[in-house]
């Protein structure tokens, strides 16, 4: 999955306008003191099933050892946090980063990524579940048997009638040859698939199966729960390196054949590192997704079960777009989309705006400058009982996470 990430970079870059608009933060965003210490990056948001929002995180210890933490946010602060897992054999990347699922009562369940020998990039996708609310957690276990030293992960959790659902990148049809050494094939024939497998809140695999045989080797997935059942969305790619983005469907006990939100035909020879970002609620949602094709651009597109796919894309913001987008609907049925945009060569800012499904768009809000760089990781955002809450990375020595709620955006159209 990283190996084409330089190149992306590269590719991204060029096709960055040359606007030098970017806007300061409006003043709007209250901050909260973060329940995350010293070295800690990455953040995660998610809502549980009672309208709670949690934060998990990656936190260093010492030179190697690595945890995974959690807090709830109750009123204007967070709870005290605690250890989800922990190891010094963890596979940590900027944009593939652990996360938290909270179900009804007291079932949680958490993913990370553990390496494996075999290669640089070889690493498994492991997981545990709490049947306490955190207090405990069961021994790790893998929703994945294949074995391979290769990639498996950019893992998107959900919750479901009979537990929690989990769809992530596998790599095992990319498993070297043991004989392909001797042509210079640094691995076997096969590409990235896209993989899903269904748990109960003890961590029993209920059904495995492949959604997609070949997708974008390095962009996140998104996944949700409908009235319908189970919304996958994902950067999918061809024989012709064209990589928009796809959906599937779980219907009548198998995932229906990917096909696409919209055709923006992005053709790009390298991994763009920018998935897109899903949200559901009832029978409708939302996923929200960058492009750079015919120019760079974040764009949105609605949900209903009733018809069963998307309606036409809404074009959301075009103005030096870096993609690393967020989403979350609300109750009215808008949605509100959050990314990161260059403000110069080195900085960025994180923007976010209202968007209705007829496509009018409230006004961009600014919330806070950071690097542009790797380091700054994807910002999340949630929505809760006080509003939007956002949380975040700033890089530095040592890096630290920042949280803030702002009010939910006008919506606009008057």
């Amino acid at each position: 999955m990283i190996r084409s990430v330089a190149l992306a970079a590269v590719a991204l870059l060029a096709l960055s306008g040359c606007s030098d608009t970017g806007g300061p933060a409006d003043g709007t965003a209250t901050d909260i003191a973060s329940p995350a210490g010293p070295d800690s990056r990455f953040p995660r948001l998610a809502v549980s099933a009672d309208g709670t929002v949690w934060m998990s995180w990656l936190e260093t210890a010492g030179d190697k050892l690595e945890f995974l933490r959690a807090a709830s946010l109750r009123g204007d602060r967070w709870s005290e946090s605690f250890d989800i897992a922990g190891g010094a054999d963890w596979f940590i990347n900027w944009a593939d980063f652990p996360s938290l699922i909270v179900g009804t009562e007291d079932f949680m369940a958490a993913h990370w990524l553990a390496k494996r020998p075999g290669g640089t990039y070889a690493y498994d996708v492991m997981m545990s579940v709490s049947n306490d609310g955190g207090h405990s957690w069961n021994a790790p276990f893998s929703p994945h048997h294949d074995g391979t030293a290769t990639e498996h992960g950019f893992v998107s959790l959900y919750r479901s009638e009979r537990g929690f659902g989990a769809v992530w990148l596998d790599g095992r049809n990319m498993a070297t040859d043991p004989d392909s050494s001797a042509s210079g094939h640094e691995h076997g024939s096969g590409g990235m698939t896209l993989r899903a497998a269904m748990m109960d809140w003890d961590g029993r695999i209920l059904q495995g199966a492949q959604i997609d045989d070949l997708t974008c080797d390095c962009c996140q997935t998104g996944a949700a729960m409908t009235t319908a059942g189970p919304l996958v969305v994902y950067r999918d790619r061809d024989g012709r390196e064209v990589r928009d983005i796809y959906f599937s469907v779980y219907r009548d006990g198998h995932w229906t054949p990917g096909r696409p939100v919209a055709v923006d035909g992005w053709q790009i020879a390298a991994c763009p590192v920018n998935g897109p970002a899903l949200a559901a609620r009832g029978g409708g949602a939302v996923v929200g997704w960058f492009t750079g094709a015919p120019r760079p651009a974040v764009r949105a597109a609605f949900w209903s079960d009733a018809d069963g796919t998307f309606a036409a894309a809404i074009d959301v913001d075009g103005d030096r777009p870096l993609g690393r987008i967020d989403s979350v609907l609300l109750p009215d049925g808008s949605a509100v989309i959050s990314w990161l945009a260059a403000t110069d060569d080195q900085s960025a800012s994180i923007r976010y705006r209202r968007v209705r499904p007829d496509g009018v768009l409230g006004p961009i809000h600014y919330l806070a400058e950071v690097p542009a760089a790797r380091s700054s990781g994807f910002p999340q955002m949630e929505t809760g009982a006080q509003g939007l809450v956002f949380a975040w990375t700033v890089p530095g020595e040592p890096s630290q996470i920042r949280t803030a709620t702002v009010p939910i955006p006008p919506a606009g159209g008057g």
